[in-house]
């Protein structure tokens, strides 16, 4: 046979040489996803299908208040560092008399009930739900039993609210925010707003690269996708869904409208409202001044809870999403998806690629020592090396842009390095996601698997934010 007689270091290069053929082809498969999606946005940028709108505050305040009740939701589990300087601030950011914001704790969790309590001083506008279950159970069972209490409110009235607004404990909102997603809502019946993860002066690496991806998700991958016309997902902060949306949702799930086996219900959301003929937005918008209608928050910034966080996302989105979703029909809505489903793959291609790295080191040993010759470059992988190290200068440059458009460009410029960081964070959260999904596949619970939160961007001042 072809391969008999083969010495160990020969039979080295080959499995290097197949390992890099297989790994640049598929790199070479999402460089090119990727500059596809930046030729649209730059062709729609120059086209003007996409722009950031410019709004004057004022106008929403000559309005007259909103077109009807709004609830925010709240779910809460072990978040009395934050809660009250997130409920504190929502209040007087947003003074609307039709606000009513609805905080769902644990009985087990007092510290939580005592600050978010102690946060409310008396407004009348807070709606503490205490839940009749141990916690933590799973984020969405906190958001059901916050929407039945919504729906025993409704009946003692009388009358429905107009909208619901999702919000995490730790989140700073903008004062603009609510009356954009109401207005918003006249065309559309779920809204998301941007995201703006918030670089931090004591985590530089792992908590401030969440600024970077979220500064170039939120403000090219789904400003693509609403361009498109293709199904906005939920980030769980910053969106709004009509009422008669979610009574819809809760009718075909039992009367509970978010999914609670699973762990990314807000995700699914936006998703779940297309697939039932409603119309989903992503908006993104500045006031005159030049700030961002967002909403802002300290993402993880420790190793460990970056892992967790990040393992929640691909197995609720990659795994769960596949069995629970299904694919699109459209062109768009299945690419949109292949894109949002990639985590998994893209961590055992970023492990081969590490692997490469070492594995290039050492054959370059073997050859300079004579033991080994390596077999030539073919056309195609030199075509698809030249490609992945293009789409890899590519990359680097577009996501130091996006940072620096929010952040400045000193933030811009550390935003390539900490690619690195994401990098092995999704290596480390792509393993832990797969030995979870094939727990659940065995009958494992959807646990809350929180984030814990101590530092609110209320009084930690953020480096380098863009006002």
């Amino acid at each position: 046979m072809f391969f008999e007689g083969f010495t160990l270091a020969e039979w080295f290069v080959l499995v290097q040489h197949e390992l890099l053929l297989f790994a640049a082809a598929f790199f070479a498969l999402g460089m090119l996803d990727e500059f596809a999606l930046d030729c649209i946005y730059v062709w729609f940028r120059l086209t003007g299908r996409i722009r950031t709108q410019r709004v004057d505050e004022r106008s929403f305040a000559e309005a007259g208040g909103l077109a009807g009740r709004a609830a925010v939701f709240i779910p809460a589990w072990q978040e009395d560092a934050v809660i009250g300087s997130t409920l504190g601030h929502m209040l007087d950011a947003w003074s609307q008399e039709e606000l009513i914001v609805y905080v769902g704790c644990y009985h087990n969790d007092p510290a939580t009930i005592a600050a978010v309590m102690a946060s409310v001083r008396g407004d009348p506008r807070v709606r503490l739900v205490v839940h009749d279950r141990e916690g933590p159970t799973s984020k969405a069972d906190c958001l059901n039993a916050i929407y039945l209490a919504m729906v025993e409110d409704e009946r003692r009235a009388g009358s429905e609210f107009r909208m619901i607004v999702q919000h995490d404990a730790e989140d700073m909102v903008d004062p603009a925010a609510l009356d954009l997603l109401d207005a918003a809502l006249w065309h559309a019946h779920f809204v998301q707003l941007p995201v703006l993860a918030l670089p931090q002066r004591r985590s530089v690496w792992i908590g401030s690269h969440y600024a970077d991806e979220f500064a170039e998700s939120h403000g090219k991958a789904l400003v693509v996708r609403d361009a498109l016309g293709a199904a906005i997902p939920g980030a769980g902060v910053g969106c709004a869904i009509a009422r008669g949306s979610l009574a819809r949702l809760a009718d075909q799930q039992g009367g509970k409208p978010f999914a609670e086996e699973s762990l990314t219900e807000d995700y699914e959301l936006g998703l779940k409202v297309a697939q039932s003929g409603g119309t989903g937005r992503f908006l993104r918008v500045r006031t005159l001044d030049g700030r961002l209608i967002a909403t802002r928050a300290f993402f993880p910034a420790r190793l460990d809870a970056a892992v967790r966080q990040k393992t929640r996302w691909m197995h609720g989105i990659a795994l769960q999403g596949w069995d629970r979703l299904g694919w699109g029909r459209e062109p768009v809505e299945l690419w949109m998806q292949l894109r949002d489903r990639r985590g998994p793959l893209a961590s055992i291609l970023l492990v081969i690629a590490y692997l490469l790295v070492c594995l290039l080191s050492v054959g370059m040993v073997l050859q300079q020592s004579g033991i080994v010759t390596p077999p030539p470059a073919t056309a195609l992988l030199s075509a698809l090396l030249l490609m992945n190290v293009a789409g890899l200068m590519l990359r680097l440059f577009v996501r130091a842009c996006f940072s620096a458009r929010e952040f400045g460009w000193r933030q811009g410029l550390l935003a390539i390095p900490r690619i690195l960081v994401s990098n092995v964070i999704a290596i480390m959260a792509g393993r832990r996601a797969l030995i979870a999904y094939i727990g659940t596949l065995r009958g494992a619970p959807v646990v809350w698997d929180k984030t814990e939160h101590r530092d609110h961007p209320l009084f930690a001042q953020p480096a380098g934010e863009r006002s």
